[in-house]
């Protein structure tokens, strides 16, 4: 296997370190701040040492290029932007303590998500619905190389896939943004210009996420080997598990945990150098 490092600061020293580590025959600089080290093996003090060095590392095949894969499917909150916007919609209703204590209880798998998203939407009940707006544009920012991941992913000829248990007045104006192909979520419910405290439909949970990644493979016909799929929270787990490729990025313990690969320092675009 090949050992990528990558880090906001990657110097010379950390890899003649990680080299004597894991045994790697030479290495290759990626840019200023990642490095493929060849024939590397793993070894118990390899995550320990890059946690101190605040520096990302994966155990990548060799010869696996992003032109292999076909579909990248991304979720929104905490993931593709640095916000959740549940919790920002809350906060112009001042609730965004008590709102942000049950997002995040969810995404650590603790609570049920399609409950806990109706127990959020509830307290939210008779908010304007311009404060959906303000969110999206005082407060949305993309995350540190979504634009790169997203454009390379496009030039190799993957479809994209925005998969979120948050809100379609979000997703779909970060698709359009984006130039995804494609998206799912969920829609708040809105009558007289206010939110009514009530989700339409079937909640994108779990079960959902997963479920609209097989639906883009089986649309488009590929194997499971040959979906990226990218989350942070617990509900985004089923979801990687339908990917070949699954990476926590900026995860909870438990998503961060089951991902075969995590980003913890880097930004989406390091996810590049797992393919290079």
């Amino acid at each position: 296997m090949n050992l990528i490092v990558q880090g906001a600061s990657l110097a010379d020293a950390h890899l003649r370190d990680l080299a004597a580590l894991s045994g790697a025959q030479r290495s290759e600089r990626l840019g200023d701040a990642a490095c493929r080290l060849y024939a590397a093996q793993p070894h118990a003090d390899i995550a320990a040492y890059c946690a101190r060095a605040r520096l990302d590392f994966a155990f990548v095949p060799p010869g696996r290029r992003l032109a292999d894969m076909r579909l990248l499917a991304i979720d929104m909150d905490s993931t593709l932007i640095t916000i959740e916007c549940i919790d920002e919609v809350a906060d112009l209703a001042g609730l965004k303590a008590e709102v942000s204590a049950i997002t995040a209880a969810a995404m650590a798998g603790e609570l049920d998500y399609a409950q806990s998203l109706r127990r959020r939407v509830a307290l939210l009940q008779g908010l304007e619905e311009s404060a959906l707006a303000r969110v999206y544009d005082e407060r949305l920012r993309l995350s540190p190389g979504a634009e790169t991941l997203i454009a390379a992913a496009r030039h190799a000829g993957l479809k994209t896939l925005l998969v979120s248990g948050g809100f379609s007045f979000f997703t779909d104006r970060l698709k359009m943004r984006l130039g995804l192909d494609y998206s799912t979520s969920n829609t708040i419910e809105i009558e007289g210009g206010r939110l009514t405290g009530r989700v339409i439909g079937d909640i994108v949970d779990a079960a959902g996420k997963a479920a609209a990644l097989r639906a883009r493979r089986d649309e488009l016909g590929i194997a499971k080997s040959a979906a990226i799929a990218i989350g942070d929270g617990a509900n985004d787990l089923a979801m990687m598990a339908e990917a070949g490729v699954s990476i926590a990025y900026r995860a909870k313990p438990l998503t961060r945990g089951k991902a075969d690969y995590a980003l913890d320092y880097c930004g989406l675009d390091a996810v590049l150098n797992l393919f290079a």
